[in-house]
């Protein structure tokens, strides 16, 4: 299984660069759930959200097929979700605030939050089953995107919700 992890870094990863860029490949309603719809910050931490949603459901299949005994696939995913985008921005926010934007800082950061995120994924998938926990994380992971999709659509007029690129919050509100 640690090969596997190791794996689904890089396979995350690589869909973070695929995801940033669907909503404007193609915009809808479904894909502004999935997909950053602007350059801000908070937009951003949908990449964290759909990789690791994406490689939840590709190990599934890959245990499953491989007949390795794993756990807590839900909660896996919630755990790790929230342990990417907090630390994420523990880390980011305090650098973002005193030195801007730093592409090469955002992507390497990127990238160990996510090896991180799987190697803390690689023992839940080993802990005990939760049952209960596990079945609460369905709709804890529902909740989190009920609430990503409600601020994407009625942002907060906060600058981690600002697009300095496009001088907008969310999907709708343009600053004139």
């Amino acid at each position: 299984m640690k090969k596997l992890k190791l794996f689904d870094t890089f396979l995350s990863f690589a869909l973070c660069f695929i995801i940033h860029n669907l909503y404007t490949k193609f915009p809808n309603f479904i894909i502004s759930i999935f997909s950053p719809v602007n350059e801000s910050i908070f937009e951003h931490m949908k990449l964290f959200i759909t990789s690791l949603s994406i490689i939840s459901i590709f190990d599934y299949f890959i245990l499953n097929k491989k007949n390795i005994t794993f756990n807590n696939i839900f909660l896996n995913l919630v755990i790790t979700i929230i342990f990417s985008i907090i630390t994420y921005l523990i880390i980011y926010l305090p650098i973002y605030n005193k030195y801007g934007e730093n592409f090469i800082f955002t992507i390497l950061l990127l990238f160990i939050i996510l090896l991180l995120s799987q190697i803390l994924s690689y023992f839940i998938y080993n802990f005990k089953n939760l049952k209960l926990l596990n079945f609460l994380s369905i709709f804890i992971f529902i909740i989190i995107c009920v609430i990503f999709t409600h601020l994407t659509y009625h942002p907060i007029f906060n600058y981690i919700f600002f697009d300095t690129i496009n001088d907008k919050y969310g999907i709708n509100y343009y600053i004139k």
